[in-house]
């Protein structure tokens, strides 16, 4: 039999094996959604990615039989020890074939790099920060993966419980049929709570009006989920970085922004269509073709995906979200979506769950971080 080797990311033409692994891992696989190629480099560049100035990381890739099986990134991030009293070290772009000799190899890295650095735990698969993508996915494996979920085998999860991690956090994704007649209640609600607090819905007439408030979104988020455990503020850099990765893909028609009679943000919503079959047929490039699938994806499409929601803390018992869903409704039936998917949401967060009671919303998807408490000796 074959052995496994295990050698770390050291130059470009490695780190561009590690990047495309997965492209040549699920190649033909209808599920499968590609991430953007470059944007996978610039993960791993200081000048793009600000997380790194708080982080290290290190990236292994797997090799049998002198080809590339698997792959893993290693973090430690600094920040969270700091400002949380967390010490772990966070494993991520975890990718492998179905042999339990390569996924053993990998997780050993993990298991070496915590030791290294007076660890005892690792917590994974989970990106450098909050809004990295996490979670290994458990169910849901014939679903269409969206462009912030992680999509993987069903071998994955059997292969991490084999080698004796278990459930660190879990979270949970609805779909929904979205609805021909706004809820009743929702109609209802909407207006008396709009008048009660003095609250309006912003109209962007393009795109650049929407830039003043992306800064107060994502405060908005930080006070929203602070609450939440591990959850950590996001950083101006973050903001930034953030802004330039998503907004190109933003419609102002997609985003909600709720106000109060200062003109201060209350609440908001960014969805967008989904760009998951876009990005299949592009393979993760915008140029040269590309960006022709993006385009026909943000005009013609009949789902939308959640990816961000926010609201603040005085507001969330008041009745506001019926203001966001009463537009979203709008929105959507003026463009055709009759479907709708939220993001990952962490299963203890029953306040955001609750906002899609009124849509009979399926749990189609789950994923989970898995966690080893490492024995020293």
């Amino acid at each position: 039999m074959s052995e496994v080797s295990v050698i770390e990311v050291k130059n470009q033409s490695e780190l561009k094996q590690f990047v495309r692994f997965p492209m040549d891992l699920y190649k033909n696989n209808p599920y499968y959604v590609p991430s953007f190629i470059k944007d996978e480099f610039k993960i791993w560049d200081v000048k793009e990615n600000p997380a790194l100035n708080y982080s290290k990381s290190r990236q292994f890739l797997a090799l049998k039989d002198n080809k590339v099986v698997g792959r893993i990134a290693v973090i430690i991030n600094h920040k969270e020890e700091k400002e949380l009293g967390i010490r772990k070290v966070r494993f991520g772009w975890i990718d492998f074939i179905d042999d339990k000799q390569v996924s053993k190899a990998l997780i050993q890295k993990a298991i070496d790099y915590a030791k290294e650095n007076n660890i005892d735990k690792i917590e994974g698969p989970m990106g450098f920060t909050n809004l990295d993508k996490a979670g290994m996915l458990t169910m849901g494996f014939d679903k269409l993966a969206t462009m912030i979920g992680i999509y993987n085998h069903e071998y994955y999860p059997k292969h991490l419980e084999e080698l004796g991690l278990t459930k660190e956090k879990e979270w949970v994704e609805y779909e929904m049929n979205f609805p021909k007649i706004l809820p009743e209640k929702v109609e209802k609600f909407s207006g008396l709570i709009a008048q009660k607090y003095k609250l309006k819905v912003l109209n962007f007439k393009s795109k650049q009006e929407i830039l003043p408030f992306v800064k107060p979104m994502f405060k908005l988020l930080d006070e929203t989920y602070k609450h939440l455990s591990t959850y950590t503020p996001i950083s101006d850099e973050q903001i930034q970085t953030y802004r330039e990765k998503y907004f190109p893909f933003i419609d102002k028609n997609y985003v909600i922004c709720v106000v109060d009679e200062n003109n201060e943000l209350v609440s908001f919503a960014i969805t967008m269509p989904s760009y998951s079959k876009a990005l299949q047929k592009s393979k993760g490039k915008l140029f040269p073709f590309g960006w022709w699938h993006f385009l026909q994806a943000g005009k013609k499409n009949d789902r939308a995906n959640f990816y961000l929601i926010g609201i603040h803390p005085e507001y969330q018992r008041r009745g506001v979200t019926a203001i966001i869903f009463k537009e979203i409704f709008v929105r959507f039936t003026s463009m055709g979506i009759d479907f709708a998917e939220t993001n990952p949401e962490l299963e203890e967060n029953k306040s955001v769950q609750v906002l899609w009671q009124d849509y009979n919303p399926v749990n189609h998807k789950r994923r989970r971080t898995y966690s080893l408490t490492i024995n020293k000796d």
